[in-house]
């Protein structure tokens, strides 16, 4: 993908700053969310059974429910444990033929998920023995590992605590 230079890339670097100026308050002068927090966010899939071994089995995340979607006769909406009361819930919608994933406006860039650094070693490990590509410590990233589900996904595992973000806390009651 084309990243922009030059005169294009000042110009993008002073609206982020001209927005960072208007929109961004210190931490003591932000309004409480009006959310709870995520309930869940929900993926379509290509196969049932397969995603539920790369998450359960793979990844570690316990399949907690499977039930039929309540919007499309015949689709299995299903949930996997992702820790701290989140859920991850994917679709599969048979009889429609889907398009590969891609990064669009409007689409997933990336999913990350914390995890520790035992886990981090854990999944890192795995990928290998599984031959999953991914991109990781090796770019100078030391603290994400990149890769796709088998249903083009895009995974990041980053080894970050909840709402601490390149070792700065950015969310109260977080620990940086």
């Amino acid at each position: 993908m084309p990243q922009p230079e030059g005169a294009e890339l000042e110009a993008v670097r002073a609206r982020r700053e001209e927005v960072r100026r208007r929109y961004l308050r210190e931490a003591g002068d932000r309004p409480a969310t009006t959310a709870n927090g995520v309930h869940h966010v929900a993926f379509i899939c290509r196969d049932v059974e397969e995603t539920v071994r790369f998450y359960q089995e793979f990844l570690g995340f316990p399949l907690v429910e499977i039930v039929e979607n309540r919007d499309y006769r015949g689709s299995t909406h299903f949930f996997f444990d992702i820790g701290n009361n989140n859920l991850l819930g994917f679709f599969d919608f048979p009889g429609h033929d889907h398009p590969p994933a891609t990064e669009t406006v409007g689409g997933v860039q990336h999913l990350a998920l914390s995890v520790d650094a035992r886990q981090f070693s854990a999944a890192r490990k795995a990928l290998d023995a599984a031959g999953i590509d991914y991109l990781g410590p090796d770019r100078g990233v030391e603290d994400s590992l990149y890769f796709r589900d088998p249903n083009g996904v895009p995974l990041e595992l980053y080894q970050e605590r909840l709402g601490v973000f390149n070792g700065e806390r950015i969310l109260p009651g977080a620990e940086g």
